[in-house]
């Protein structure tokens, strides 16, 4: 591994060491939940959400019978509850068909349920199932990128490439560290480089001072 690469993780690890999943949930079939609710939604949000929602509804049988519009009135806040609705309540259906109600923990099985994608089939495989994993968001793109861990243009080619990089037993929790740092410094717009320890091992920094 290039030393710098070696040297970003080793602070990441040390800067975020208690880093941990930032959706609130007791089972695998609730994380699946809420991720596909956190589509274009904050964690924030949607645990707001799911805190009254799982007291009525938490299993595929409660979820397969909900009335739809209930359902979207429920879920409202977090954006496309149309859509958001209509597959939480297929996925339920199909888990209760296909996998005796239980949530799979295969990577293939889990992106064939509606509205789940690779991101959230990564993120349900790492944090319900302890499988090492790296679900690429928008804030482990961005930062990935900008520190110069990768060098890709969408978040597969991202993900292909910190699993290249970034040794297996170590791929959830640098999903976590990657995204904290998004979070607390390496914002969108106007990311804290003046304070970020990271600064002078990081291609976007190093690239602005230079300029």
């Amino acid at each position: 591994m290039d030393k710098r690469i070696y040297n970003i993780l080793d602070i990441l690890e040390d800067m975020y060491s208690d880093a941990k999943p930032g959706l609130e949930y007791t089972t695998p079939f609730e994380l699946l939940v809420a991720t596909i609710l956190s589509a274009q939604c904050t964690d924030v949000r949607v645990n707001m959400i799911t805190r009254e929602l799982f007291k009525e509804y938490n299993t595929p049988e409660d979820f397969a019978n909900v009335d739809v519009r209930a359902l979207e009135k429920a879920i409202y806040s977090c954006g496309f509850y149309r859509n958001k609705s209509r597959n939480i309540i297929e996925t339920s259906k199909i888990l209760l068909k296909e996998h005796d109600g239980q949530v799979p923990d295969s990577l293939e099985e889990l992106q064939r349920l509606p509205g789940v994608g690779r991101k959230t089939a990564n993120v349900v495989l790492s944090n319900a199932f302890d499988i090492p994993a790296i679900a690429v968001d928008t804030h482990v793109f961005r930062v990935s990128n900008r520190l110069g861990l990768v060098d890709a243009k969408n978040v597969d080619e991202t993900e292909r490439q910190l699993m290249q990089i970034i040794p297996k037993h170590k791929w959830s929790n640098a999903h976590h560290w990657l995204i904290y740092h998004g979070r607390q410094v390496c914002s969108a717009r106007s990311p804290k480089c003046s304070t970020c320890k990271l600064a002078k091992l990081c291609k976007y920094n190093m690239k602005f001072q230079g300029e």
